[in-house]
């Protein structure tokens, strides 16, 4: 491909985001799932326009997101079948929550957010993305469902790397869903969890923890981890701190610390930051955080001076088979 060819391609790369989208939308996964149909089944199946439907699909066929077969129907490909629901390994949330108005609208205005060095969610949507997901709740509801998704691929990675044993209690700060902790507390018989976030993704933490059949070991809080968090041998805090600013994630660290019981430590998982110009997920998704939200992805040591100021020292770094580590934490005192 030459540079003309490559640069087009980046230009136009926010066409595929909402062809995948409107598939994810529309469920034509599921509906697929059983065998080829045409595009006028899909269609009829969708309540959709049946021209629409064939241009669409026409398009998704060129990115490899639909097969063809010898008589024009329209099948699955390895890709849309991670678009299915409730299905292992499934992005389908995390397409839905990319091409709403969330994060789509936010980063049509990424040249304010560079500007400006902040977030541009209140000038999209006038109020900052986590009310918006409050006054939202089905846009909201994805959200939580996408960090579960993210999650889902990696829990069992953790809970191989992470030791849990001899402790009591581990708390999920900000654990949407709790798929992280219900994972180690499937590996550690003996671990009791709480998983605390936001009042609106409550009711599906208990869900998913009836679900999961852990409800007797599983307490869910809807509350802010800026306040008090619940007492723990382990606080789990994954995808949070990229959320926020210097100033809160101190907060929450101290937060977190000041939660620990005797002996305890902090786990933060994170996408470290690799010198300027490695390739890499996390320079994309730092920008991601500065459109969307007020945090960013940071270095090592940026992380060693958040802990330090909230009373702790890193003690180690596990990476994964994903961009994303395990950043070990324990108290100073």
């Amino acid at each position: 491909m030459n540079h003309q060819a490559r640069l087009m391609s980046m230009i136009t790369g926010y066409w595929v985001t909402q062809i995948i989208h409107a598939l994810a939308e529309l469920g034509i996964a599921d509906h697929l799932a059983d065998g080829p149909r045409s595009s006028a089944e899909l269609a009829a199946s969708t309540g959709s326009d049946e021209d629409g439907m064939a241009r669409v699909l026409r398009a998704s066929a060129a990115q490899e997101l639909v097969g063809v077969t010898e008589d024009g129907r329209f099948e699955s490909t390895p890709l849309l079948a991670m678009l299915r629901e409730g299905v292992p390994h499934s992005l389908r949330d995390i397409a839905i929550v990319h091409g709403s108005p969330g994060h789509w609208l936010s980063w049509g205005l990424l040249p304010d957010a560079v500007l400006a060095g902040a977030p541009q969610t209140q000038a999209a949507l006038g109020k900052d993305i986590w009310r918006h997901f409050a006054d939202n709740p089905v846009e909201g509801g994805r959200f939580a469902n996408s960090m579960t998704e993210l999650t889902a691929g990696l829990s069992n990675e953790i809970a191989e790397l992470l030791d849990t044993s001899g402790l009591g209690v581990a708390v999920d700060v900000g654990g949407a869903n709790g798929a992280l902790l219900h994972t180690l507390l499937r590996a550690n018989p003996e671990l009791r969890g709480v998983v605390l976030d936001l009042p609106v993704v409550e009711a599906s933490a208990v869900a998913e923890a009836e679900k999961a059949g852990l409800s007797d070991r599983v307490v869910v809080i809807g509350g802010s981890f800026f306040d008090p968090i619940p007492a723990g041998d382990l606080m789990l805090v994954k995808a949070v701190l990229h959320n926020w600013d210097d100033e809160s994630c101190v907060r929450i660290l101290s937060n977190c610390r000041e939660a620990l019981n005797p002996g305890g430590r902090v786990v933060v998982v994170e996408m470290p930051l690799g010198p300027v110009g490695s390739p890499g997920f996390a320079p994309l998704l730092d920008l991601n955080m500065l459109a969307v939200v007020s945090g960013r992805e940071r270095e090592l040591d940026q992380y060693d001076a958040l802990f330090a100021a909230a009373g702790l020292r890193r003690t180690g770094v596990t990476p994964t088979r994903s961009p994303l580590c395990l950043i070990e934490a324990v108290t100073t005192a």
